[in-house]
């Protein structure tokens, strides 16, 4: 039988079964007058050859390892090996991290991910009047280049990656652990990791400022630079849907706005100077996995292929590293609830196991307790137990791609893959991602999207269980870890400590060479690093950024 009389048969008898399921729910009527996915995309009830008919197994899908990377980058994937278990951490001081690193680590931790506290995130010192009452309270505080060497003491920096989720001050939180690593012994060609630096999401959706868009690309630049001559084994950006998609965004909308912001970068280093082939094959990216599971592995899935096509028609790459789309995921922290917190373990392992199946590189899990505060040591076990569990015991990594010609998955990877460059394309035709977002473009459309889904849940049209469904009057108790008061005063103490014993006069000459390179266009990083290796301050660095750039404000958009 050819391939053409195949799938007229399979239409004859889709229409056959059409009628028995019509039969069916007329006797049974359906659970809900319509289904949907965690992003509002309609499901049919049935996907068959029909609904892939018009894919190219080789083109389209392919094998693991070979353009176009649909199931996945590695050619062995997990047989080979497994995906690094990174587990985000940070919490009060530096000392206090370190221990819970050292905790993660000695339970089988793969990888170091640093969660920094806000005055950190937004390139301001713990005695700064703006950093009143926030000192450690989501992550860790970081001033000086003492701060950085506690951090990571004992740990083995030249064995194991390390992430930094650090987007504004990210060149001069690099700089701190280049300096750190080299005071060691350990020299900036052997590091590994990834230091967040992606600013666009920022103005997108997390909302840390520091410069407008425009300089910010410049640092983002700068560090791509630095990174591609001088740390070869460091990403030196993680281009990150995350934060989109906890804003609210749809899966196709962080997927498409995501890539948007990949292209935009790839944009400004080759505007730079650099060829596409030695510096994409370390760009990361960063996404959500969140609770509906075959949207989730679609997206994934529709994100490699995407990336590969881009990289290697839009920006003519040569070599097939730099058509990879290697990412971290972290589980959904939007979609845990404060109500029945320990549904959030199952929640949890199904957004995991969904990573997994869709081929992520790293992935974060969260803790039961991470919609009320930082996770408490018991619960970070937890949570790090759920991805060994998933690894060990499950088998889902014993196979490569296994839902792979799966009819409902394939159609949905093409469909996101469709949609998500139709938001591509408007982009462009506005004059780029930076563009849009001076428009609000982006930004509208994730505050739509986030307006429809809370409405769906305020009408019962979409279900979370334990908030407007199975709800029960009486809450279980969850332990909850408490930062102490006195850590504040702690902090800025040991901060003028290190400022009153540094040579103040070399602090002086390191800040004007900084001011002065940024008003040229000069590569900042190096000055940067020069500067912290005499324990410079993060918010005197930053300082220059916003003396010389300006400061952004975000602007109220109705």
């Amino acid at each position: 039988m050819s391939q053409d009389e195949s799938l007229e048969r399979i239409r004859e008898d889709t229409k056959e079964w059409q009628q028995v399921f019509q039969e069916s729910i007329s006797k049974t009527p359906e659970r809900l007058k319509r289904f949907s996915t965690v992003s509002d995309r309609a499901i049919q009830n049935l996907y068959t050859p029909l609904d892939i008919e018009d894919l190219d197994f080789s083109n389209d899908i392919g094998f693991p390892g070979q353009y176009p990377f649909t199931r996945g980058v590695q050619p062995s994937m997990y047989r080979g090996r497994l995906w690094t278990m990174r587990m985000f951490a940070g919490l009060g001081s530096a000392k206090d991290t370190n221990k819970r690193f050292h905790l993660l680590v000695n339970e089988g931790q793969t990888g170091l991910s640093t969660a920094f506290d806000m005055p950190t995130l937004m390139g301001y010192d713990t005695d700064c009047p703006k950093s009143r009452g926030e000192c450690g309270r989501c992550g860790v505080a970081i001033d000086t280049l003492k701060d950085i060497e506690m951090l990571f003491e004992g740990l083995p920096i030249d064995r194991i990656t390390t992430s930094m989720t650090i987007n504004p001050p990210a060149p001069v939180l690099w700089a701190m652990y280049i300096a750190m690593a080299e005071k060691r012994g350990i020299s900036r060609g052997i590091i590994g990791g990834t230091i967040q630096n992606d600013m666009l999401k920022e103005f997108i959706a997390q909302k840390t400022f520091m410069c407008p868009p425009r300089p910010s690309m410049r640092l983002i630049a700068d560090t791509i630079e630095f990174g591609t001559k001088e740390v070869p084994r460091w990403n030196p950006i993680s281009i990150s849907g995350y934060h989109i998609r906890e804003a609210g965004s749809t899966a196709v909308q962080e997927l498409a706005f995501t890539l948007a912001d990949g292209i935009a970068y790839v944009e400004a280093a080759i505007e730079r100077g650099l060829d596409v082939d030695s510096f994409a094959p370390r760009l990361s990216f960063f996404f959500n996995s969140h609770l509906d599971f075959f949207e989730e592995i679609a997206k994934f899935r529709a994100a490699r292929r995407m990336w590969a096509r881009i990289m290697k028609e839009r920006f003519e790459a040569k070599d097939p590293r730099s058509m990879w789309l290697r990412f971290h995921t972290q589980t959904a922290g939007c979609s845990l609830t404060a109500q029945q917190p320990y549904n959030n373990v199952v929640r949890t392992a199904l957004e995991a196991l969904a990573a997994v199946l869709g081929g992520t590189q790293s992935l974060h899990t969260n803790s039961l307790d991470e919609v009320l505060a930082i996770p408490t040591e018991e619960a970070a076990t937890i949570a790090l137990r759920t991805q060994q569990i998933i690894a060990e015991e499950s088998g889902v990594g014993n196979t490569i791609d296994p839902l792979g010609g799966s009819f409902y998955v394939e159609r949905l990877t093409k469909d996101m893959e469709e949609e998500a460059f139709e938001y591509i394309r408007k982009i462009d035709e506005m004059g780029g991602m930076v563009a849009a977002i001076e428009k609000n473009y982006p930004q509208m459309e994730i505050a739509d999207a986030a307006y429809k889904y809370q409405k769906q849940i305020d009408g019962s049209e979409k279900t979370v269980v334990g908030v407007n469904k199975y709800v029960t009057g009486e809450e279980l108790p969850v332990e909850i870890l408490q930062i102490e008061a006195e850590l504040e005063r702690k902090q800025i103490e040991w901060t003028n400590q290190v400022k009153n014993t540094r040579d103040n006069k070399k602090v002086k000459d390191a800040l004007e060479k900084l001011g002065e390179a940024a008003q040229r266009d000069d590569n900042l990083m190096y000055p940067i690093v020069d500067a912290v290796k005499e324990y410079v301050t993060e918010q005197e660095i930053c300082d220059v950024f916003r003396d010389v750039f300006g400061v952004y404000r975000d602007p109220s958009v109705y």
